[in-house]
């Protein structure tokens, strides 16, 4: 029987390069998209789906995601004694919304590196992996995408996009050994930031990931890679090779890279857009603007 997917890893070690100086001292996953740092989304994404613990891989300066999910006193006194009932709930409700254990990934030596320090909190369960900075906008959640497939086949699920163009060197490529049914594909292999003209497809891998703790073992035995990293392409090749089964997803929804600063721009507006007490006003301005 499919053990239930239970609990979720969020990798957020990095140093959130791309957004200095606002980086400086704020977490990238703590960046507002709207109203709601980006963190938050993927955390309510995972218990959405059922998970009930989480583990935050972080590293230094990062205390502020702890301080975010954990109960501020200070602030819910004050909103008590002014009154402010409905910002009280929502304040606490932060807090409530799951149980989240946090630890250090003390180099930066990449994803697949911050994804091993998870290995005993994960013990002998399969687990979700969700990287905060990637915000996937869909009817259906993307893990519930995973889940769906994982469910289905009993092995690990990767998420993938199409990406065209020379832009598919920035991800891993999925090579599609068969299409199982729509949107999901059987993988016989997955290759990290290949050269355009190299690329096995134009299914990118995204910020999604079903892993059984068979990924562990592999990860030891992964040897870094470019920039003296230890990538998760590599890892998965080592269990492919092994004859372990993985599938992809092409996930249905609009994706948004909320670690780049034009994609966490276009997602903002697109956030803003969806809520019913900012929208109107919002189409407004954007209506004015001369452009």
């Amino acid at each position: 029987m499919t053990q239930v997917i239970r609990k979720a890893v969020f990798p957020a070690a990095g140093l959130g390069t791309r957004f200095l100086p606002a980086t400086k001292a704020i977490p990238k996953e703590m960046l507002p998209l709207v109203d709601k740092p980006l963190i938050q989304y993927g955390v309510e994404e995972a218990v959405a789906c059922g998970v009930e613990s989480i583990l935050i891989v972080t590293g230094r300066d990062k205390t502020a995601i702890e301080n975010h999910f954990d109960i501020s006193f200070e602030l819910e006194q004050v909103l008590k004694e002014r009154g402010k009932a409905d910002m009280f709930e929502l304040a606490r409700s932060v807090s409530e919304i799951a149980k989240i254990s946090y630890t250090r990934q003390k180099q930066a030596l990449g994803l697949g590196h911050a994804i091993y320090q998870a290995k005993d909190f994960v013990g002998d369960e399969p687990f979700a992996v969700l990287l905060p900075d990637d915000i996937v906008d869909a009817e259906k959640s993307a893990l519930q995408q995973l889940i769906e497939v994982y469910e289905k086949y009993d092995a690990p699920v990767i998420a993938t996009m199409q990406v065209a163009g020379e832009n598919i060197s920035r991800f891993g490529v999925i090579d599609a050994e068969e299409k199982v049914e729509p949107n999901v594909f059987k993988i016989r292999d997955v290759i990290e930031k290949p050269k355009f003209e190299e690329a096995p497809s134009d299914m990118a891998v995204v910020g999604r990931y079903i892993f059984t703790p068979e990924i562990f073992d592999a990860l030891e035995k992964t040897e870094a890679g470019a920039g003296g990293e230890i990538q998760v392409a590599d890892a998965v090749r080592i269990l492919l090779n092994e004859g372990q089964p993985f599938y992809a997803v092409k996930l249905e929804g609009t994706r948004h890279d909320a670690g780049d600063k034009l994609g966490f721009l276009i997602a903002t507006v697109e956030f803003a857009l969806k809520r019913e007490d900012l929208a109107p006003d919002f189409k407004k301005y954007l209506k004015s603007l001369n452009l």
